[in-house]
């Protein structure tokens, strides 16, 4: 639950406290913009992949292990054709030289194939690993982090980044080891049956290797851009599946796909960039590969003719050309894909190098004692500024809200009423004054100690996917039968059960779509006061609701309010008038507290709300 409180919070921060400021660009400035919001990480090297390893090492070893086993066993190859060629040509008999080979051709691929599945085991635990601890981190960022960062892209680093990083560290790398294992082990053999032969093969490759490396330098770019562009467009599409019904109502289908379209045509550029290079390379190594071949059957065939070598020499010598061949290849493919590996790296360092949440006390002190008298909730001389802005917030606020008391807080937009949700949920902290809760300055208390005393109801009312349980016991997982009846009862919650097909057990689809707006609030409230807060925060409950889902809810909020303290933001009249306090405010202070009887007599800025935000009628009647 708590993306979705961070989501709405954050969206309201920017509607009421913030001026927006929108600005177009293009994809790839966007991209790069997405990328410097998160990138505070150093830049990833080719030997961090190793880091990626922690934990898996000693398999790795293995699979290491086996594949150089398997390599030595491919090596023993072609000594093992050139002796039974050699049987052959003196008459021999060759059953067991044949016998031998293909034996030794079964073990290779017998401990070939375990050292596979032994790397895609590691792979799949590298990659289980990297998005355990990438959900782990994103589930604890402050709220400021998520309020600069894009759902969709965070995604991407999740998912596509962590499986092409899997691939490369659990089969690349690896590669790269057994296969200078079999291109070390074949250049020896080469020496010794034929040097100058081997000197020709040297030659062509290095004739190939400059412009081989030069290629590799740009495929880390490449990559790292189209990575980005892929991160982008699932933020965007997530953006518009989210408010899909907002997007069909504004007709903005079209524009959608406009937006989306200019980032996927974006990767497509950018991976196009790495196909190029990609092109060029393939090529090279097969032009290496095949001229070496072609070049050792010429002038092998002319050394066997002039006596310098055995034919079984020289089908040794082309076995282990045709051995190394793929390793070769592999060994320069594997070089571009490390890159690719790194600017993966890079993205899923940047989420991991963010800063968590702090979890514990800001304040590590003694803690100070519980005060049955106390307010449930008190704000002294509350001051905040937002970190990207250069003007208070609040300035000095001060109110409090009796336990078992009814408190509405009203205000113009930007005053700062949602701003004091997320100081007293902790979603930000003040930065002068006390938010106290039962007389225990919240600074007092780790995080979740100071979340459990508090319940947050959105305006939205979230619901989850899941059951009606599901949705109801989400902040307490542990609450038995009786419990979650009793909250079902208080929030009027019963006849919703008697009526649906399972019960609580019913589905209620995504974001709760087959419950109407009042069931969806009322679900909100019950979540949030199953665990037994000493106060509940409501956005607005009341403000998507017809007039008698209104009249029901608000009764209610008065039987919550009988059980723990109410704090609501407010704007219509059903809820300002049923409060037992009103708090107005002004510009991050409070110009005004009473009922509303006395508000609309003593306070011009309420009455003005009241004309503006409320029901004019009912405050000339009030009035007068």
């Amino acid at each position: 639950m708590t993306s979705v409180h961070l989501a709405s919070l954050s969206d309201r921060h920017r509607i009421e406290d913030e001026e927006s400021d929108p600005s177009g660009g293009d994809s790839e400035s966007d991209s790069a913009d997405d990328a410097a919001q998160l990138g505070a990480a150093p830049r990833a090297r080719v030997r961090d992949l190793l880091a990626a390893t922690r934990g898996h090492r000693s398999r790795i070893t293995t699979a290491l292990l086996l594949a150089v086993l398997a390599a030595g066993l491919a090596l023993v190859e072609p000594l093992l054709a050139m002796r039974a060629i050699e049987t052959a040509g003196v008459g021999a008999d060759i059953t067991s030289a044949a016998v031998l080979l293909v034996a030794v051709f079964i073990a290779q691929a017998v401990v070939d194939a375990f050292s596979h599945y032994t790397l895609r085991q590691c792979g799949e635990g590298i990659v289980l690993g990297l998005r355990l601890r990438m959900v782990a981190r994103l589930l604890r960022l402050p709220v400021r982090t998520l309020d600069r960062g894009r759902t969709g892209d965070l995604l991407s680093r999740t998912t596509a980044d962590t499986t092409l990083l899997r691939d490369v560290i659990a089969y690349d790398i690896v590669d790269v080891l057994s296969g200078g294992v079999v291109v070390i082990g074949g250049a020896v053999m080469m020496i010794a049956i034929d040097p100058p032969l081997f000197l020709l093969v040297l030659c062509t490759v290095l004739l190939t290797g400059p412009l081989l490396l030069f290629m590799m330098s740009g495929v880390r770019r490449a990559t790292a851009h189209a990575q980005d562009n892929l991160g982008g467009m699932s933020a965007d599409l997530d953006r518009a599946l989210t408010a899909i019904r907002t997007v069909r109502a504004a007709r903005a289908e079209e524009r959608e796909q406009e937006r989306i379209g200019e980032r996927a045509h974006a990767t497509y550029r950018a991976n196009l960039r790495v196909a190029r290079l990609d092109s060029i390379i393939g090529p090279a190594i097969g032009f290496a590969a095949h001229g070496s071949l072609i070049l050792v059957l010429i002038v092998g065939g002319a050394r066997v003719a002039g006596g310098a070598i055995s034919l079984g020499d020289l089908v040794a010598f082309l076995l282990y050309v045709t051995y190394i061949a793929a390793p070769m290849v592999g060994l320069f493919q594997v070089g571009a894909m490390l890159q690719k590996g790194v600017a993966a790296l890079q993205r899923i360092n940047e989420v991991t190098a963010l800063p968590a949440e702090p979890a514990g006390a800001a304040d590590p002190g003694p803690r100070d004692p519980v005060r049955p008298d106390a307010p449930a909730l008190d704000l002294r001389e509350v001051w905040f500024r937002y970190p990207d802005k250069d003007e208070d917030v609040l300035r000095g606020l001060s109110f409090s809200v009796p336990a078992r008391g009814y408190v509405a807080l009203v205000g113009a937009s930007g005053a700062g009423k949602s701003t004091v949700f997320a100081l007293i949920e902790r979603f930000y902290a003040q930065d002068r004054g006390q938010i106290l809760v039962n007389g225990v300055d919240g600074r007092q208390l780790s995080t979740s100690d100071c979340r459990g005393q508090i319940g947050l109801v959105e305006q939205n009312a979230p619901v989850l996917h899941g059951s009606l349980r599901d949705n109801i016991t989400y902040a307490a997982p542990e609450a038995d039968e009786q419990s979650v009846r009793r909250i079902v009862e208080l929030t009027g919650l019963t006849d919703l059960v008697r009526r649906l097909p399972a019960g609580l057990d019913t589905q209620v689809g995504e974001h709760g779509v087959l419950l109407s707006g009042g069931e969806r609030q009322r679900v909100a409230i019950a979540r949030a006061l199953l665990p037994d807060p000493a106060v509940l925060l409501m956005d607005e409950p009341t403000s998507q609701l017809d007039s008698v889902t209104e009249r029901a809810l608000t009764e209610v909020l008065q039987r919550i309010a009988r059980h723990c303290a109410l704090l609501v933001i407010a704007h219509r009249m059903s809820t300002v008038r049923s409060a037992h306090r009103i708090v107005v405010l002004d510009g991050g202070r409070v110009c005004a507290s009473g009922t509303h009887e006395q508000l609309a007599v003593t306070s011009p800025l309420y009455r003005r709300l009241a004309v503006n935000q409320f029901e004019l009628d009912v405050v000339d009647n009030s009035v007068g």
